[in-house]
């Protein structure tokens, strides 16, 4: 699933390549992809885009004249930006393609989603709050004002695991199973670990290592064009994803623990004290 770093990314690719284009028109191919039905997506046509940004996971294209088109894209889900889009409009329920967006200039971008759950969606709104995954968010992890207290005020009073409390968007917005994996382990810290059982050192750590793995990751991605950010994201974690693999600090093995449908992974050594953690899926098969 595309995080913070990645969706930070695609908004920066995308005010490189689409700002100051109007838009020629917009396409749903997925029956299930749009969410909102006023204003139409024909009212995109000629619109010219003045700005790309993002809301937590949300990717936000502006327009100036007032509209946002808001992307959420789920687990499997990718932009894809072509530079010479086909002039006939897509076909509705063709393959993995969803929806559409069409330049001036030929240019514009395909939205993708694989698999058969399909969860992306696409919301054109004159206002970001409206929509409803928005309108909730905590606050982003990345902004000025997101300090160590903040976090701490946020963690005060929470009896449960650090690991969902990071990936609880109403909490901290943007940060997704792949990057609290990170954190935790930039940060040395049990995954089950309870929130408010934080001492304010173990905050202040906590911290430094959302601040320092995001942004690490967000300058690694800067510059590159959207169908690179995919394998750079993928290179550059250190932990998630790699069970069995060398952990990068200690050199032990990268365990995980899982989940019906997700998993995490994390160092015994450098965050339980050596102790693994209990894979209650695995326990329950061999019951």
């Amino acid at each position: 699933m595309p995080e913070l770093p990645e969706v930070e990314s695609l908004a920066a690719f995308l005010r490189t390549h689409a700002t100051g284009h109007a838009v020629t028109r917009a396409d749903a191919a997925s029956f299930s992809v749009l969410k909102t039905f006023d204003p139409p997506l024909a009212s995109l046509a000629g619109q010219v885009i003045t700005e790309a940004g993002r809301h937590g996971k949300f990717l936000d294209v502006a327009t100036g004249q007032g509209l946002h088109l808001v992307m959420h894209l789920a687990r499997a889900g990718w932009l894809r930006w072509r530079d010479d889009l086909p002039a006939a409009p897509p076909k509705p329920g063709k393959g993995a393609l969803a929806f559409r967006l069409a330049l001036d200039d030929g240019s514009g971008f395909d939205l993708t989603e694989q698999g058969t759950h399909k969860r992306l969606a696409v919301y054109l709104v004159r206002d970001p709050a409206e929509v409803p995954g928005i309108a909730t968010l905590g606050p982003d992890p990345l902004a000025a004002e997101f300090t160590a207290d903040t976090l701490a005020r946020l963690l005060a009073g929470r009896r449960t695991q650090i690991k969902r409390v990071l990936r609880d968007q109403s909490v901290i917005a943007g940060i997704g199973n792949a990057y609290s994996d990170e954190v935790l382990h930039a940060a040395r810290m049990s995954p089950f670990k309870i929130a408010a059982s934080l001492t304010p050192d173990e905050v202040a750590v906590l911290y430094d290592a959302i601040k320092m793995m995001l942004t690490e990751a967000v300058e690694r991605s800067a510059g590159l064009a959207a169908a690179d950010l995919k394998g750079e994201k993928k290179s550059g974690l250190r932990v998630h994803g790699r069970t069995g693999d060398a952990c990068p600090v200690c050199g032990d093995a990268i365990r995980e623990v899982s989940f019906a449908d997700s998993a995490l992974q994390y160092c015994a050594t450098c965050q339980t004290g050596g102790k693994p953690l209990a894979d209650r899926r695995l326990s329950r098969l061999l019951k």
